[in-house]
């Protein structure tokens, strides 16, 4: 709230920033005249100059034909602005592709499948390598037809199949696909290696930097900002997840399944590697680096098996997790007595940022 020589400048009504514009100037000065000159007629006066016992009429006048002056003050600043100002070039509209509609009626099985996928991602300040080891198997035996893989946003680097290099002619690149043109046709190993700046990606889609963590958002189609990869969801596959990062900035490291080891390594870095038995689509990947806390807690299932359960918070936001907590234990007691499902991993995460988009 304003002030006036350290008083308080209250209104019966809120006056919001409207620009200084002679409407709004004009629009404002009768209020301003009554509202002012009524509550604070000396501290005013005092304000501008005057005699506390300047009357209400002569306060008013004073302070209209103040704003009329500014008023015109600012219209002759528009008006040379105007008649100065160079026009403002022509701003080509970006092109953007044309939504295209799917249809059910048009879907076709893919040429290839993934049956396990190996990440490791090596978390920098200034940029993140994502090496991605996958085994490629065709959908029909024979199949000669090209792979191609989904890829925005990122930089290759390098690109093998059963572990020679590829040379330029063997695949093609775009904005938004890498192309092999004659993979081999059978089982074979696709090794690739990129570079993404999740610092700057500001769509929060694939991996993002926010608040100091880095996180990721794949569902539905955020993983091909990721790595290059068939980015659909009929595309099942066994993952492992490798993260390194400077440990004093990123002390957890989480990511999907069970984590099966973990470690120091040189230049403060550190790792932690985890797996997911269970096939899933790659919309269904996580990845989260970040300073976080946790609540943590057990779940028994029927058949007596110990789980893991932890909510990662940052740290002031702990005590907000209780509830959570007790949520997800009825959740999963609730699976076991409806459904007959039982957890099937040692351990249970869930991550709560501010910075999710979902």
């Amino acid at each position: 709230m304003p002030t006036i020589q350290g008083e308080q400048f209250q209104t019966s009504c809120p006056i919001r920033s409207t620009g200084q514009s002679a409407k709004n100037i004009s629009r404002y000065r009768n209020y301003l005249s009554l509202e002012v000159c009524s509550c604070y007629v000396p501290t005013i006066a005092s304000f501008i100059g005057c005699t506390s016992e300047v009357s209400l009429v002569s306060l008013s006048f004073i302070i209209s034909e103040s704003l009329s002056l500014r008023a015109k003050q600012f219209s002759r600043r528009l008006i040379c602005s105007v008649a100065t100002e160079a026009a403002p070039k022509q701003v080509e509209e970006s092109k953007m592709d044309t939504p295209k509609e799917v249809f059910l009626k048009d879907y076709k099985l893919p040429d290839y499948y993934f049956d396990t996928v190996d990440l490791k991602f090596s978390l920098g300040e200034e940029k993140t390598i994502v090496c991605s080891s996958i085994t490629v198997y065709p959908g029909v035996e024979g199949c000669t037809s090209p792979l191609v893989l989904d890829g925005q946003d990122m930089k290759l680097v390098s690109i093998k199949v059963n572990g020679k290099d590829l040379k330029e002619e063997d695949f093609h690149l775009d904005s938004r696909h890498l192309t092999l043109s004659s993979p081999p046709s059978g089982k074979f190993t696709l090794e690739i290696v990129n570079e993404i700046c999740p610092q700057k990606n500001t769509s929060l889609e694939g991996l993002y930097k926010s608040s100091g963590n880095f996180c990721t958002q794949c569902e539905a189609e955020g993983f091909r900002k990721i790595t290059f990869y068939q980015d659909r969801p009929d595309i099942m596959a066994k993952y492992t997840c490798r993260i390194e990062a400077d440990k004093s900035l990123y002390p957890v490291l989480l990511s999907n399944g069970n984590l099966i080891e973990q470690g120091d390594i040189e230049g403060g870095r550190h790792y932690a590697l985890w797996e997911d038995p269970f096939k899933k689509p790659c919309y269904l990947f996580a990845l989260v680096a970040g300073q976080l806390e946790s609540r943590d807690d057990t779940f028994i299932t029927r058949s007596g098996r110990k789980v893991s359960l932890r909510i990662w918070t940052p740290a002031h936001d702990i005590p907000k997790t209780e509830h959570a907590m007790y949520s997800l234990k009825a959740a999963m007691k609730w699976d076991e007595d409806v459904f007959g499902l039982e957890y099937d991993l040692d351990l249970f995460n869930i991550v709560a940022v501010p910075d999710f988009n979902m």
